[in-house]
């Protein structure tokens, strides 16, 4: 099927990276894909090999003349073009027309996912548009996962990738990668990093300027030191959560890649003034501590709050084999289901 992948970069690259990651998978898999985005920019160090069948577009009014495809999917919510819209009502056989919405763990995701939304004006009056929900569980959409990611993950040679970059871990040291909004609990954290050898690794943007205004030039304090690492490519930020023994990640793509990775991690949640994300967090931590020890996930439980500032004062981390373990556990469950682009694919067949 020939696809277009509608997608908005609102900040922060999250949308053009969770875009760009499903526009490889489908092209993967044996689809075309036409991914339109009103801001490339960030696919020149993310992507910069682009991939085969995946056709980038500029959004503007020119090219919202094109004849549309099979299937239609707008991410988060942007709306196609007018133009493309009337378009698809005005084919024979119309589209199959997708929301892919943002991923939550909140129960609203189970009842929602698969809904239709009748189009009766407007520009698409006629049409149905059908909501898809991202999420961790049977009743939902699943995860974006790749063909042969658990294999790629398995022959990894984490020593190797990371002496390539220079970034060699002394003795004893832990491996600690940092990619966060501005975070005020940052401080806080870098101060229980230093009560212990490790190697942090900054990513660039927000995470490496706080390291930078904490730690100060030498990017040192006590027993730990802080190296700030180039923008990566989507691979080399999967081989950099694989290289490390606990990640720090922020919004959604690598929130998924880090579940993924099967290592400790810690999620900071995108802030909404409304304080709806503190919810979203809550209903993530339900499922994702399920069966865990009850002190591992306490811990836990304190940790992701102090860090998205849902709490007072700063948890400390738990002991790493256990947390581990935990963590090993929850990716077992995901990969028990069916990925998100078997069943996008699959979906869009059945409904077309």
């Amino acid at each position: 099927m020939l696809w277009d992948l509608f997608c908005r970069v609102i900040d922060n690259h999250g949308d053009i990276g969770v875009c760009w990651r499903l526009a490889a998978d489908l092209a993967a898999r044996g689809e075309a894909v036409r991914l339109w985005c009103d801001d490339v920019s960030a696919l020149a160090w993310m992507a910069p090999q682009g991939a085969a069948g995946v056709e980038v577009i500029a959004w503007s009014d020119d090219n919202a003349l094109r004849e549309p495809g099979d299937v239609v999917v707008e991410a988060f919510g942007c709306d196609p073009p007018d133009d493309f819209v009337r378009r698809m009502a005005a084919r024979h056989r119309p589209p199959v027309w997708i929301n892919l919405e943002y991923l939550s763990a909140e129960a609203y995701v189970e009842r929602c996912h698969g809904l239709a939304s009748p189009q009766f004006a407007g520009p698409g009056a006629g049409l149905v548009k059908r909501f898809f929900y991202p999420g961790f569980t049977a009743r939902t959409g699943g995860l974006i996962r790749e063909r042969g990611l658990s294999e790629r993950r398995a022959g990894f040679d984490a020593a190797a990738w990371l002496g390539e970059r220079g970034l060699v871990a002394k003795p004893g040291e832990r491996i600690v990668s940092l990619f966060c909004y501005d975070n005020a609990a940052l401080p806080a954290l870098l101060d229980s990093l230093s009560r212990e050898p490790t190697l942090l690794l900054a990513t660039a943007g927000h995470a490496a300027r706080q390291a930078r205004q904490c730690l100060g030039p030498g990017l040192r304090r006590a027993a730990l030191r802080c190296v700030a690492v180039p923008l990566m490519t989507q691979p080399d930020y999967d081989h950099l959560l694989w290289a490390s023994d606990l990640n720090f990640v922020r919004g959604e793509d690598s929130f998924v890649r880090a579940m993924w990775a099967g290592r400790p991690f810690v999620w900071q949640i995108y802030p909404q003034a409304d304080g709806a994300h503190a919810a979203k967090l809550e209903a993530f931590l339900a499922q994702f501590l399920v069966g865990c020890e009850p002190v591992v996930a306490n811990a836990l439980e304190g940790l992701w709050r102090s860090w998205n500032g849902l709490a007072d004062g700063f948890a400390q981390l738990p002991p790493l084999v256990d947390w581990q373990q935990a963590c090993l556990g929850w990716r077992d469950r995901l990969l028990a289901l069916p990925d998100l682009g078997t069943q996008l694919i699959g979906w869009a067949a059945e409904t077309g």
